[in-house]
């Protein structure tokens, strides 16, 4: 059965731990870390390796993912922490939103075991490509606006929400591809491809690029071709993926933490003139039609013809602020009660100085404005290409 909408490439467990402060600061003092050693972003092989990794990214109220050199390491932090556990990966969690709107997907999985069958939407076909069930679980860290740690000499406090992922994933390294997911796309009028950050080997990547582009041949000539980033194991093999991948690239997605890692500068969000000559980077370095770029306050798509991504932008930035607000739970009236809120102001006028100033090559829409410290961090980039997605295959619904 094909749909119109696919999603690739994997997937996972999360533990999203329940954040407790005074549990941080026991093990800061347990392992005697001092404010000089923040900062630091090496190889996370301990447990205390990976509490100051978190301490480092509250310090600069950053998000960001990161490797771990074992999944006992996850396991052992985790247990010391209320934690939900959920699905992860851009698919999966992108096809958990756009249910709620009505819409389904056909998913290629690459882990398989009694969580992701349980939770995974029902009636979402898919192809799996490990025979055998696995856990690799993935941490995930949230702070709120505010959040604070005080212990020996080290006292940071958060200056807005943001999340942090962890993990060790055999399954994602390994990135094996099941190519009877061709079957599954003949009709697809939009394929997301995400995932393929984890991969550790050139010559694995390789491998699983072939078979992708033997994949895409199945796809109708029409369909749109989506890729979200993501953070790599390696940024070079950023490279691999656009010299295989580049011309049947029609999107290429990425949020603000990603957009600078791209440029190896700060940008500043706020400021439209400098954001477009980030776009015009960017588009020297990323060999796709149209970039898109989410961020907490905005979202945009620049390239040839970005106004025909409008309706989708604001269909993506009303699913990220609705699971912002609501989490995991959110019902299809707060989707719509969202997208009738009025938008931030600040994002409101930079919206219009960027698309004045981007004559018809850039296009960006206001995120809705929300009072809420606490909210929901995790997953805000999979649920905007949750949004997104239906708004490129099912166009008439959403014009």
């Amino acid at each position: 059965m094909s749909e119109r909408i696919a999603l690739g490439f994997c997937n996972n467990v999360d533990y999203e731990i329940v954040w407790n402060a005074e549990a941080l600061e026991e093990l800061i003092t347990a392992y005697a870390i001092s404010a000089d050693e923040l900062g630091s972003q090496g190889e996370i092989a301990s447990e205390r390796d990976l509490v100051i990794s978190i301490l480092s990214f509250m310090k600069t109220s950053g998000g960001g993912e990161r490797f771990v050199a074992s999944s006992a390491i996850i396991e052992r932090f985790a247990a010391r922490f209320e934690k939900k556990i959920t699905l992860g990966g851009t698919s999966v969690r992108a096809a958990i939103a756009m249910r709620i709107l009505g819409y389904t997907a056909a998913l290629h999985l690459i882990t398989m075991n009694s969580h992701v069958r349980r939770l995974l939407p029902q009636d979402c076909p898919y192809i799996c490509s490990n025979p055998d069930d696995s856990t690799y679980p993935h941490l995930i860290v949230q702070f709120g606006l505010d959040a604070r740690l005080r212990a020996g000499d080290i006292d940071i406090r958060a200056r807005q929400p943001n999340r942090l992922i962890y993990h060790c994933n055999a399954d994602r390294i390994d990135m094996k591809l099941n190519e009877d997911f061709a079957d599954l796309i003949t009709e697809a009028k939009v394929l997301l491809i995400s995932g393929f950050n984890a991969v550790q080997s050139k010559q694995l990547l390789a491998d699983r690029l072939a078979k992708l582009k033997r994949m895409l041949k199945r796809l109708p000539g029409d369909s749109i071709v989506f890729m979200e980033d993501g953070a790599y194991y390696d940024p070079s093999y950023r490279q691999m993926i656009f010299r295989e991948l580049g011309p049947r690239i029609d999107v290429y997605s990425m949020n603000e933490d990603e957009l600078q890692v791209h440029l190896d500068r700060a940008v500043d969000l706020h400021d439209a003139r400098r954001v477009t000559c980030a776009l015009a980077d960017l588009s020297r370095l990323i060999p796709a039609a149209a970039i898109v770029v989410h961020t907490r306050g905005w979202a945009l798509a620049y390239g040839d013809d970005a106004s025909r991504y409008a309706a989708a932008l604001k269909a993506g930035v009303t699913m990220a602020t609705t699971r912002f607000r609501h989490g995991d739970d959110f019902a299809m009236a707060n989707y719509r009660e969202i997208a009738g809120r009025e938008p931030i102001a600040e994002a409101a006028r930079f919206a219009d100085v960027i698309n004045a100033a981007g004559r018809g090559n850039i296009v960006c829409v206001p995120v809705a404005a929300v009072e809420q410290d606490n909210g929901t961090t995790i997953g805000l980039g999979d649920a905007f290409v949750g949004g997104v997605l239906p708004a490129l295959a099912f166009e008439s619904d959403f014009s």
